[in-house]
């Protein structure tokens, strides 16, 4: 015999408040004249239910992703760009999340793979007064959103632990209105914000971490996404590993000669499917019309990006690793050689009907969208690498038609970006100290303009997320973990 199911719950108040009661519409209608609600009106235009009853994590930050209005780099369904449940599976499969629910932790990187600025704190590395300040702070301000991760039994609510953001606050009463993104079980409502404290304070079972809060905002400057990394693919984690944890160790072992060794090194034992984590955001979003132009805010997002293509291939490093690539003895390696792995041209394939092109080859006088895309590096009859590409055209536009011009990134310009996103310390054993100065000076970030040193600081935090979402070793800083 089936069962009747369960058709929503009592809200127990006190202590909560219903949003929806006669003192909730007053707590309200003081909290705006106050100036405290300012949060909220973003925030109830993005309001969702979670679609599964362990996806509160997800809900509430593609909520908080979509009212901060930042742009999610790919589709997510027909022409549109939009946060959704399903998008945020870089730092967890959706099957576990569904299975399990998401720790703080997670939350937090999810949040950061999709470009968002996070300040995270541990109930047991902040205070209730920083609390509330951040809150107020928030509550007055439509840029920035307080995701609350919390225990509900400390409102003698069912369940056990729940995240939502926070929409408002009522400096008269103390009280904090939590937009609980679980709608089919209770509806939105003021708790006092020193009993929430308390539901943050308490440790999640599954990790052995105490609760918390994060800070979700827009980033000053967007991140472009003229080097986006797949986190859900194991190549990443392989490619990332290698660049953090194994490069130090190969170069403090090795007997380095000079700087060029250095970088022929690394780039000649990268791990052979490292093109895979490599992914190229769509160039342009298509008219409602089905017309192929582009409109004005996306043609400056382009120039943009072609400067931070520019200034890449102007530094000192990429004409570096562009002679160690055009060398005899370096490109056509199997470790540098995109072979029959197709990583690189499926990633690419991918995205390409929304503008993107090989991240092997330059755009040309022509623009080809393709599926199961090959890509081959050959030698010429004058010994020098050509790489080849072919594929199923399905549209095409030339340079003219398409509305608009732009240059795309080679393997040279992926490259060096990785390079200059390595964290200081892997340089730090190399024993030749004139190699150490020289090859520092290389890489530093000090000398770059402006815009790409943005890039490369947002690359480098990518590049570390692997290790802040691996199961059970989300780091005890937290707190101090943000950009």
């Amino acid at each position: 015999m089936a069962t009747a199911g369960l058709y929503r719950r009592f809200l127990p108040s006190p202590p909560a408040i219903d949003l929806a009661s006669s003192e909730g519409k007053k707590l309200f209608t003081e909290a705006i004249h106050n100036g405290t609600m300012e949060i909220f009106f973003k925030l109830i235009s993005y309001f969702q239910t979670q679609s599964e009853p362990a996806y509160c994590g997800l809900a509430s930050l593609s909520m908080v992703l979509n009212a901060l209005a930042i742009d999610p780099g790919r589709k997510w369904k027909g022409p549109w760009r939009w946060f959704d449940e399903s998008m945020l599976d870089c730092c967890e499969p959706l099957e576990k999340v569904k299975d399990k629910g998401i720790s703080f932790g997670k939350v937090v990187c999810l949040a950061q793979c999709a470009g968002a600025n996070v300040e995270a704190f541990r109930a047991n590395q902040s205070t209730i007064d920083e609390f509330r300040r951040y809150v107020v702070s928030c509550s007055t301000s439509d840029d920035c959103h307080v995701i609350s991760s919390y225990h509900r039994g400390a409102f003698n609510q069912t369940g056990t632990g729940h995240f939502s953001p926070i929409g408002g606050y009522h400096a008269g009463k103390d009280m904090a209105l939590i937009l609980d993104v679980a709608r089919f079980k209770y509806p939105p409502h003021w708790v006092p914000l020193t009993l929430l404290w308390k539901a943050m304070s308490t440790v999640d079972e599954a990790t052995g971490l105490h609760r918390g809060f994060m800070l979700v905002s827009r980033r000053q400057t967007a991140p472009l996404l003229v080097y986006s990394l797949s986190c859900k693919h194991e190549s990443w984690i392989r490619t990332a590993k290698y660049l953090v944890d194994e490069v130090p160790m190969l170069l403090s072992s090795n007997n380095v000669k000079d700087v060029k060794y250095i970088i022929s090194t690394v780039l000649t034992a990268l791990p052979p499917d490292f093109a895979e984590f490599i992914k190229w955001v769509a160039e342009f979003r298509r008219q409602e019309d089905g017309s192929q132009g582009v409109s004005q805010e996306e043609k400056v997002r382009l120039s943009i990006k072609d400067e931070v293509l520019k200034q890449i291939q102007e530094t000192d490093l990429y004409k570096l690793v562009t002679d160690i690539l055009s060398s005899e003895k370096n490109v056509c390696q199997n470790k540098m050689t995109i072979d029959n792995q197709d990583g690189l041209p499926n990633i690419a394939a991918s995205d390409c009907c929304q503008g993107a092109v090989f991240l092997a080859g330059k755009s040309g006088s022509d623009r080809v969208c393709s599926r199961e895309t090959g890509v081959r590096c050959h030698r010429s009859n004058s010994d020098k690498p050509v790489w080849i590409a072919s594929g199923n055209v399905i549209n095409c536009c030339s340079a003219g038609s398409c509305g608009y011009s732009a240059v795309h990134p080679t393997s040279d310009d992926v490259l060096t970006a990785l390079l200059l996103a390595l964290p200081p310390q892997t340089w730090t054993g190399l024993k030749d100290n004139d190699v150490f100065q020289e090859i520092t000076s290389l890489v530093s970030l000090e000398g770059l303009p402006p815009l790409l040193k943005e890039e490369i600081l947002h690359l480098q935090v990518q590049l570390l997320l692997p290790k802040r979402c691996t199961d059970n070793k989300v780091k005890d800083d937290l707190g101090a973990f943000s950009i």
